[in-house]
């Protein structure tokens, strides 16, 4: 008795997808990949832009920066951008001190201290000068020189070009409450040539 054997193909042909398809797939991928960037931008960073000389040397007018702000606290020495009542306006400065340290700014010899040690300030562009009328005066304990001590809740915050900083000296900024605070600064983009970290 002989078997009749049936073979089958098996190798189906497949279409291959067409020009447009392609395109179409292409397009809905950088869609998602746009969709993503931007829902990690609203959640965890936020882009600002300097405005005025009140940072000057470490960051200047026009400075484009990446804050991050998801489950931060601020600490002494980071970079911060908050909002500013009194000033009706955003405003870019260095946390000094947090809450709890007491803050003695001498402009007899160009030095701040926070709990007894000296900061070290080579950020600075140029000395300190004592006496200019956007301080708050209730804080100077003897000729030229102010104490402060940061209340809960707030940090103590200065400009590093602090001859042209309105900032926690001036009673139109004060103690900067933490809910005030946007977050901190932590990359430059934009100018090119100084791409990279924020000090």
């Amino acid at each position: 008795m002989s078997e009749e054997i049936k073979t089958v193909d098996t190798a189906a042909e497949i279409d291959k997808p067409s020009l447009v398809d392609e395109l179409l797939d292409w397009a809905e991928a950088f869609i998602i990949a746009i969709f993503a960037v931007i829902l990690v931008f609203i959640f965890f960073f936020r882009i600002v832009e300097v405005s005025g000389p009140s940072m000057n040397p470490t960051l200047t007018d026009g400075d484009r920066l990446i804050l991050t702000h998801l489950n931060y606290t601020p600490e002494r020495g980071d970079i911060i951008v908050c909002n500013s009542k009194g000033l009706n306006k955003c405003i870019i400065k260095r946390c000094i001190g947090v809450a709890g340290d007491k803050v003695v700014i001498d402009y007899n010899n160009n030095s701040v201290t926070v709990n007894g040690e000296k900061l070290d300030e080579t950020y600075l562009g140029e000395a300190m000068m004592g006496g200019l009328m956007v301080f708050d005066r209730s804080y100077m304990t003897e000729d030229n020189v102010y104490s402060y001590e940061v209340p809960e809740g707030t940090v103590f915050a200065l400009g590093d070009n602090r001859n042209h900083s309105t900032d926690s000296r001036s009673s139109y900024v004060g103690f900067v409450p933490l809910e005030d605070i946007l977050g901190k600064a932590f990359f430059r983009f934009l100018p090119f040539k100084n791409f990279g970290s924020v000090s």
